[in-house]
């Protein structure tokens, strides 16, 4: 069985990750984490399927318009909308993902974690990236320790 800092390490050694769920509002979660994996120098790639630009870097529809492929995606829509987005990711080819949800509903979905498992995707069903990519600001590392305490982190 793979541990969740197993799975979080694998998934942060990706370069090239899209980022479902971007707004142009800026102020969502999705959007958080794609300027943080950016700023960490990742090749981070906004996916919303209404926008062609967001925080003045190209947006994709879908993943499979992301010019090279991404090794990895962060799930951060509603959750109805994971299945659809793993479905395209077992088409392309990528093996990992990674639901976002912090303390409210999240985009976490059961459906399309089962997905995952029967497709062979190594899954993170909650959690933020936010919360392990280097360096962590004090807010998600408080934000990473009540989860965990309140068994609310993936294990």
């Amino acid at each position: 069985m793979t541990t969740l800092k197993e799975m979080v390490t694998d998934f942060l050694a990706q370069k090239r990750i899209a980022v479902a769920g971007v707004s142009r509002r800026g102020g969502e979660a999705a959007n958080l984490v794609y300027r943080k994996l950016r700023g960490a120098g990742y090749q981070v790639f906004a996916v919303n399927p209404n926008a062609t630009e967001v925080e003045g870097s190209p947006c994709y529809a879908d993943l499979r318009s992301i010019p090279g492929g991404a090794d990895g995606v962060v799930i951060a829509t509603p959750p109805a909308a994971a299945l659809q987005i793993v479905q395209e990711c077992a088409a392309l080819g990528i093996s990992r993902v990674w639901m976002h949800r912090s303390f409210g509903e999240g985009s976490v979905s059961e459906t399309a974690v089962r997905f995952c498992r029967e497709h062979r995707i190594a899954v993170i069903a909650g959690g933020c990236p936010v919360m392990f990519c280097t360096p962590v600001d004090v807010g998600h590392k408080c934000m990473r320790w009540i989860l965990r305490l309140t068994g609310r982190l993936p294990a």
